[in-house]
């Protein structure tokens, strides 16, 4: 996880850069103490860290907008900041960066339920967006695991998705317009309240560019009525193999469940020791929900159960009540903190097709014994969105080499079965070494060029996505 070394000159000049930025800016938005500015040495990639030159927190669009103008000017690499959740290295300062965060832009600034949609602040979490529609009957569907925390502008920087993007999409599928600031500090609009916009599709190219071609200060959602009901059912089953068929021959059977989630053994255990959801003792287990009336639901999960019974399931319990909706979840809301419990992990996000889930969860078996590695699978079995988590001791010299490593074999294994590298955590810095093996030279090289005319000086989020080999001539270029 090799990061460029940082430019001397821009360090020696740093307490003539904080001073501009704090004559910019609103009082207190501007930090540069060392021991402050350690808060934002990482984002939840903890196996790597370095403290940022200063850091930014405006309040407003024109904030932002004097900001970038500032280091642009003076040649700063800047390092966009969510909420710091992301877990692959997207937010990981230089240490001649300024981290440019937005958490303290939170603020709604519009909401039209005739034509559905709420236009956000992006500091505000992805949860707290549903928060301000919900009394009206209405939500925001993309539901990232850590919705509580992560901001709704790395879930678009990400193209985050959670357990119901099945049905509704990611965020690409749920974001309508957006504001954005680029490195020369120009303002722009990019789609808006509509559909769809005339011309060039930037509104695609900018979710899930993750940082490298603008700084998004506020978004246009799409929100949805509530559905009538939902109800889960939870299946186990004897092997992993056999849930990810299950999986597969649901989604072969043309039924679109909302939700369809896995669970292996080693994710069961720990999160009955820490939630007590009240699992069944099995290898894997699914959680199917559909959405809908009464009937809907019932016909749904009739079918549903058919297909599980012709895998021989160990259990299945179907939910009779909200309350019961709500044990069956537990758990897996639970899972990524329970595992934390037992070890340090590394969670990876390679997506499969979901026919391939049999042979990509026995080859993920298969390798973890050759490493001497423990792996916990959970994950959303319904797009292939897989997150297997590594377990390793960090402090254990070899470790978290030896876990990077199983890290790259999986997902690997994912681009060679007709998947991808990442399906919503970002290429960041932990994939940027196996852009190479997803695309060929010349197809890195249209995204790069593309980068080019956002970022021209290469100034933005340094040193992710792109392998730094490919990426040397330009930085210099730039520099």
């Amino acid at each position: 996880m090799e990061m460029p070394a940082p430019n001397p000159q821009i360090i020696a000049q740093k307490a003539r850069i904080v001073k501009r930025l704090r004559a910019a800016l609103p009082e207190g938005a501007v930090i540069d103490a060392e021991a402050e500015v350690r808060a934002y040495e990482c984002d939840a990639l903890t196996a790597y860290s370095c403290p940022p030159l200063a850091v930014v927190l405006p309040g407003t669009t024109e904030d932002v907008a004097k900001a970038l103008r500032i280091c642009h000017e003076a040649g700063v690499p800047v390092v966009p900041r969510g909420a710091g959740t992301s877990l692959a290295g997207g937010a990981l300062p230089t240490a001649d960066s300024v981290i440019l965060g937005v958490a303290r832009m939170s603020q709604v600034l519009e909401t039209d339920y005739d034509n559905r949609f709420i236009r956000v602040q992006t500091g505000r979490t992805n949860l707290s967006v549903t928060g301000a529609v919900e009394e009206a009957g209405f939500f925001y569907a993309p539901d990232p695991s850590s919705q509580l925390a992560c901001a709704i502008a790395g879930n678009i920087a990400m193209n985050s998705g959670g357990a119901h993007c099945l049905k509704y999409g990611v965020t690409t599928n749920n974001l309508l317009g957006v504001t954005m600031v680029t490195m020369e500090g120009e303002v722009i609009e990019i789609g808006g309240a509509h559909m769809d916009a005339a011309g060039l599709d930037l509104l695609g190219l900018i979710c899930g560019s993750e940082g490298q071609l603008g700084v998004v200060t506020e978004a246009t959602l799409r929100i949805l009525p509530k559905p009538e009901g939902a109800r889960p059912v939870l299946v186990g089953f004897d092997s992993n193999e056999v849930a990810g068929q299950c999986v597969s021959d649901i989604i072969k059977a043309g039924l679109l469940p909302v939700a369809i989630e896995f669970m292996d053994r080693p994710c069961i255990r720990a999160t009955e020791a820490f939630a007590k959801a009240g699992y069944p003792d099995c290898e894997a287990l699914l959680i199917i929900e559909v959405e809908g009336s009464d009937a809907e639901i019932d016909a749904q999960l009739a079918r549903i159960v058919e297909i599980a019974e012709r895998h021989d399931p160990v259990e299945i319990r179907e939910s009779g009540s909200a309350e019961e909706s709500a044990k069956i979840w537990l758990g897996r809301k639970s899972a990524f903190g329970a595992m934390g419990q037992i070890n340090d992990y590394m969670c990876l996000d390679g997506t499969i097709p979901v026919s391939a889930l049999p042979h990509v969860l026995r080859r993920i078996g298969e390798m973890s014994k050759d490493y001497g590695l423990d792996v916990g699978n959970v994950f959303h079995a319904g797009d292939g969105n897989m997150h297997p988590l590594i377990l390793f001791d960090a402090n254990k010299p070899g470790d978290l080499e030896k876990c990077e490593a199983f890290g790259a074999d999986i997902l690997r294994l994912c681009v060679e079965v007709g998947g991808c590298l990442t399906g919503e955590h970002g290429v960041g810095i932990e994939k940027r070494d196996l852009m190479g093996h997803q695309y060929a030279p010349e197809d890195l090289e249209i995204q790069m060029a593309v980068k080019d005319v956002f970022d021209p000086g290469w100034l933005l989020n340094p040193a992710k996505v792109f392998p730094l080999a490919a990426t040397g001539a330009r930085r210099e270029a730039a520099v």
